[in-house]
């Protein structure tokens, strides 16, 4: 299953020092959440891969409190695409091991 989404990079208020992510639409998550059930990982992570623009890498998507799987954007990504706080992104992801 391939998905893309549009998105606001924010940061995650318990580690605010390091942690950038997007997360993914609600109905998206759910979607995912329905798929992977049977596949998912510690804490309900999912492996992906993930593109932005041009970078393409491999992590694990993480269901939030709301439902709504985050994207972890690493700072590699975030410089190499020009990502910044409260910015647009557009992510696609394609889910493995399903």
């Amino acid at each position: 299953m391939e998905i893309e989404f549009e998105s606001v990079v924010f940061r995650w208020a318990a580690r605010p020092e390091a942690w950038l992510f997007a997360d993914v639409p609600e109905e998206l998550s759910e979607d995912i959440s329905e798929l992977t059930a049977p596949f998912a990982r510690g804490f309900g992570s999912v492996r992906v891969e993930a593109t932005v623009g041009e970078t393409t890498w491999r992590t694990s998507i993480f269901p939030s409190s709301s439902g709504r799987y985050w994207l972890p954007l690493k700072r590699a990504v975030r410089e190499a695409e020009g990502l910044v706080e409260d910015g647009p992104v557009t992510a696609r992801l394609r889910l493995l091991d399903v």
